[in-house]
């Protein structure tokens, strides 16, 4: 039962001061989740859907589920996009909806420069009911306390692609909102009148991705790929090393310096359809008690133009 507490009292330290956008082992295949400039990035009107569940060893743990939809207008030099995510943890939920657009700059026949915005809505919601109190009184203060809140949020991005590379930065929750600015009070056991400030807002999220293809022959593609994530509490980096086989599978192992370790397979079942899994386990010491993770990818693409690029599964 001991365990079972400390290991909860980390989930919510970790959401609440940390990180607090969702996690995902297969951003590289769905990029608009992180950043607004990847909107019309492909040749293509490509949908994802991602379905993760983190840490499965421990109830409460991260459960999220992404759809993302974006595409070029019939010029190219406009991306429109659309993405929305459900994310769980513990007692609580977040629920957010974006559109947003990008102005795609061609540099040369081979480079392109896009600029993007984001801009949506955030519902949060806590389940206080689910909170273990040590103190009857507590009870009823945070019951005054509204469980739902609706609030904007705005997000902003550059991203640079060539035939074979790619690399994007971005930031999200560039508004910083505040979720809960409340304060509560309340009577203890002893009659002692306790107060405390109930502060709780979006941190700004940073992103960097940078990614490169080699092309060893016409069946063979090595791709590493580095992502950076980092807020002003916790930093993060991800290094992925894929292998396209014969246009068809991907398959690749990652760390993470969370003391994560994982493994993805990709497999296009026609020219548009693909279907991605990806198993990550954690190895320090309270990540390994955690249990391991599992996220489930579906992508379409729709009405594919014809394109020069190195795969034309590459991004």
């Amino acid at each position: 039962m001991r365990t079972k507490l400390l290991i909860f009292s980390f989930i919510y330290t970790w959401s609440l001061f940390g990180q607090q956008d969702p996690q995902y082992s297969q951003y590289q295949f769905n990029q608009m989740v992180i950043n607004p400039a990847y909107a019309g990035s492909k040749d293509a009107l490509s949908a994802v859907l991602d379905i993760r569940q983190q840490w499965s060893g421990f109830d409460g743990a991260p459960s999220t589920q992404s759809f993302s939809f974006h595409g070029p207008l019939k010029k190219k030099r406009i991306g429109l996009g659309f993405s929305a995510y459900n994310d769980i943890i513990g007692p609580k939920r977040v629920t957010a909806a974006y559109g947003n657009i990008a102005y795609i700059l061609p540099i040369s026949n081979k480079l392109k420069l896009s600029f993007g915005l984001r801009a949506g809505v955030v519902n949060y919601v806590f389940d206080f009911n689910k909170m273990n109190y040590k103190d009857p009184g507590e009870v009823n203060a945070y019951a005054n306390i509204s469980s739902n809140k609706l609030k904007p949020d705005f997000d902003a991005g550059i991203y640079l692609k060539s035939n074979s590379f790619y690399a994007g930065i971005s930031a999200t929750h560039l508004n910083s909102a505040y979720i809960y600015n409340d304060k509560i009070s309340y009577t203890n056991i002893s009659g002692s009148l306790m107060e405390y400030d109930l502060t709780y807002k979006l941190s700004t999220h940073l992103f960097g991705i940078i990614s490169k293809g080699f092309s060893i022959n016409d069946n063979l593609v090595i791709n590493p790929t580095i992502i950076y994530k980092g807020t002003k509490t916790i930093n993060s980096l991800d290094g992925n090393l894929n292998f396209l086989i014969n246009q068809r599978l991907w398959l690749g192992v990652f760390y993470r310096s969370d003391a994560t370790v994982g493994a993805l397979a990709q497999l296009y079942i026609t020219h548009s359809l693909k279907i991605g899994y990806a198993f990550d386990k954690g190895i320090g010491k309270t990540q390994n008690k955690l249990g391991n993770g599992h996220e489930i990818l579906i992508g379409f693409d729709f009405n594919t133009y014809k394109s020069k690029m190195l795969s034309p599964r590459y991004l």
